[in-house]
């Protein structure tokens, strides 16, 4: 096939990797052109492979690197291009009205292209019924924010950082939801700041008498009016003290109500943080959530009992003072404010790099805050893997792109200030010019000149201030985006707006063709089992076959995608979430203590326990012995995340926690795995307390554990795969049969789905 010219399209998103760029070029046909491209990884075999697909302007061509010629389709208007994921795997598939014609497989990280790819591809097939000559590529969009992407960018690195829509001076005003309840005292915080303002005023105006009726006709040989000189100075001292008083009493009041505006904020900000569900976290740093509630509330805190009071200060100092000069000389008022436009267009021109710029530096400060939260939580982890200078390395790599965004910020700002006070000082050099001629012309007194100098000296001391707080504006900005994304977030796992209320909980669980999708992966898929009350059922499957996002869909942790979960024949999503939660207890494979004594942690889901019931549920989980021994019995402190015990003691004062809440419905997630066999038997011993008599679910990494179970659930791909009592289960000598013997033997075999059809009907002890 002839080719004359280089013909992808002049669009540098559309460039092509260097590896593929020759073979398609070579397979184009004359004014054939590129309008999309999608490098898989994988073969359908899902091995690792490569592969490249591309729609042009006249067909969807496609190759795999091991094959020696391209396939090529034609557009016609019964085809259809379609992407789906499974258990992790990116599939995409093309179809006409009979059949499949190709299927390619990819890691989610080519996820955004090939949505991409299917955008275009749409457009193609409309624009052909249509009739329509003149195709354009689309320009790859993130989904979520709407930035424009290349083809090398799998995720988008906006959205990632938060950082899409710059922070608005206007996001302050937001801050007047938590300032509503307080808005009597800031009423009052006002007058004062408007009468301490008015005080400070006072002193300037009294010098234009002082010096025309006592100064200067003393100099002319005139006796000194003690009388009036005692009123004037009189009248100094008494604004000075006013303004003292008014402003001592301004600024407690309203540094108090800021404070309290503060830690509303900060309450209600980690209150609504805390009914965000698993999703949320899943996808957020710890240091970050922590600098949010912790750093930029102070910084916010500073603002509005610090900086917002100065500014505020400013506008009535300013304003008062400019109707003082009007109306003393409105010529010389004039060229008082000549500079101020030329400083309002700086603030206006330096005031969006500044707010782009320390919302940079918030984020920045989150990745050295990230650091911390990492290594320090796991620091036996760093010191066992002799890493403490790969961790040095992290943090100094975090805390210099710290400090190169703040000297970006810096250089900004270092030119900015000196700028204004430059520009005061022409001013005020200005106004010296021009009142000596006015002298000169007698159309002012040197009185009017002495006081427009100190009302001048002032408003230009106010208007530098003002120029300042551009920088802390910004920075208060850009902390109250960053706490209203967290306020701003739904939850998805909403409250319900009809909740029913079931103080009584038998036990009962259905789930009706329960499926569940992360993002675009599907998990689980039309899942349908029924639990009976008393019920303990086990669940088993390899990794990643669904066992945990079962449970996580029962604790309601995630709402379901597909179908629908009962508790007694009623919808969890209709009972409030935490008054549902307070029927289930969880034993985690990894139990979470928190700082605090050990009657603390045991306590945890019911604070108002005595001492008698703690006890009672300790003996219960088999760990009253061994708290006995600890220095200070149960008022002994457990440590940072229980680091002070063993696992299998945490994971028996787990077991007390749960116990001691009298649940209804028992999780037990892999609670014996990591332990060894004795403690294992200790565990299981008081596992046997607390499941008697509760509908039990239980994912156990041992199958030999889950023996006494009513029946096993066995999953793989996100499906109920088979169903029965362990007997049962091994009599038909499929999935389940395979991985027990496999577990029974301790070696290595080949997958049971691959041998399922192969072993079908064979004959076997039973183990």
């Amino acid at each position: 096939m002839q080719q004359n010219f280089y013909p992808l399209h002049n669009d540098a998103t559309l460039t092509l990797p260097s590896v593929w760029a020759s073979q398609v070029e070579a397979h184009l046909a004359r004014e054939e052109t590129v309008l999309a491209w999608l490098e898989v990884d994988l073969d359908i075999q899902l091995h690792f492979s490569s592969g490249f697909i591309v729609l042009t302007n006249r067909r969807l061509i496609a190759k795999m690197a091991e094959e020696e010629n391209w396939h090529d389709w034609n557009y016609q208007p019964d085809l259809v291009l379609m992407c789906r994921d499974y258990a992790g795997v990116g599939n995409l598939e093309l179809f006409d009205a009979h059949a499949r014609l190709a299927h390619w497989c990819y890691t989610l990280s080519k996820g955004a292209r090939a949505s991409h790819l299917i955008a275009q591809f749409t457009q193609l097939l409309n624009a052909q019924l249509t009739g329509e000559n003149q195709i354009q590529p689309i320009a790859p969009k993130c989904p979520k924010c709407g930035a424009a992407l290349t083809h090398d960018q799998a995720i988008c690195p906006v959205c990632d950082q938060g950082a899409h829509v710059a922070p608005s001076t206007w996001t302050l005003f937001r801050l007047w939801r938590f300032a509503r309840p307080y808005k009597w005292r800031l009423l009052t915080g006002f007058l004062l700041m408007l009468g301490s303002t008015a005080a400070t005023l006072v002193p300037p105006y009294l010098t234009m008498p002082l010096m025309d009726n006592v100064l200067i006709p003393y100099q002319n040989g005139k006796p000194i009016d003690v009388d009036l000189v005692v009123m004037y100075l009189s009248g100094l001292l008494g604004a000075a003290f006013l303004a003292w008083i008014l402003g001592w009493s301004r600024t407690y009041l309203l540094a108090k109500v800021s404070e309290r505006i503060g830690a509303d904020l900060r309450t209600t900000t980690y209150e609504h943080l805390l009914k965000l569900s698993h999703r949320y976290f899943g996808g957020k740093r710890t240091g970050d959530l922590m600098a949010r509630i912790g750093a930029e509330t102070d910084r916010l805190n500073l603002f509005l009992s610090l900086h917002l009071l100065d500014f505020a200060t400013d506008v009535i100092m300013m304003s008062m003072t400019a109707i003082i000069l009007f109306s003393i000389n409105p010529w010389l008022a004039l060229v008082t404010l000549c500079p101020l436009p030329i400083i309002a267009w700086l603030i206006h021109l330096v005031r969006d790099r500044l707010r782009t710029g320390f919302e940079k530096v918030d984020r920045v400060w989150a990745e050295v805050n990230n650091v911390l939260a990492d290594t320090i939580p796991g620091i036996r982890v760093v010191k066992a893997f002799a890493q403490e200078n790969r961790e040095v390395a992290r943090f100094r790599a975090a805390n210099q792109h710290n400090l190169e965004i703040n000297n970006r910020v810096n250089k900004i700002w270092s030119l900015f200030t000196p700028t204004v006070t430059l520009l005061t000082e022409i001013g005020l050099l200005v106004v010296w010019i021009f009142g000596i001629w006015q002298i000169s012309e007698n159309q002012i007194s040197v009185g009017v000149l002495t006081a427009f100098l100190a009302y001048i000296g002032r408003f230009y001391l106010r208007l530098d201030s003002m120029s300042r707080i551009v920088s802390v504006t910004q920075k208060a900005a850009a902390g109250t985006k960053r706490i209203f994304d967290i306020l701003d977030h739904v939850s998805s796992v909403p409250e319900p707006t009809k909740p029913v209320h079931l103080p009584v909980i038998k036990g009962h669980i259905e789930l009706r063709n329960v499926g569940f999708r992360y993002g675009t992966r599907s998990v689980t898929q039309d899942i349908s089992l029924t639990i009976e009350p008393g019920e303990m059922i086990g669940l088993v499957g390899h990794s990643g076959s669904g066992k945990s996002t079962l449970i996580n869909l029962i604790c309601r942790f995630y709402d379901v995608s597909e179908g629908a979960i009962l508790i007694d024949g009623i919808d969890i999503r209709s009972l409030p979430v935490a008054e549902y939660r307070k029927h289930i207890g969880l034993v985690l494979q990894e139990p979470f203590l928190f700082f605090g004594t050990i009657a603390e942690n045991i306590a945890y889901g019911k604070p108002s326990a005595t001492r008698k019931e703690i006890i009672a549920a300790a003996r219960a989980a088999y760990a009253h012995e061994f708290i006995l021994r600890l220095p200070h019995g149960y008022d002994s402190l457990v440590g940072e995340r229980g680091q002070a015990l063993s696992g299998g003691e945490r994971q028996r004062i787990s077991i007390a926690r749960a116990l001691l809440i009298d649940p209804r419905i028992l999780i037990l997630d892999e609670a014996t795995s990591s332990v060894d066999s004795k403690t294992e038997k200790e565990i299981q011993e008081a596992l046997n307390n607390l499941v008697h008599g509760r509908t039990t679910i239980a994912i156990a990494h041992r199958l030999s554990t889950l023996r006494e179970a009513n029946r096993l659930v066995v999953l793989d791909g996100g499906k109920i795969i088979e169903m029965g009592n362990h007997a049962e289960l091994m009599d038909r000598h499929g999935f389940y049969y395979h991985l027990y013997q496999s577990q029974a033997r301790n070696v290595d075999t080949e997958s049971p789905l691959l041998r399922l059809d192969t072993e079908r009907g064979a004959k076997g002890e039973r183990t």
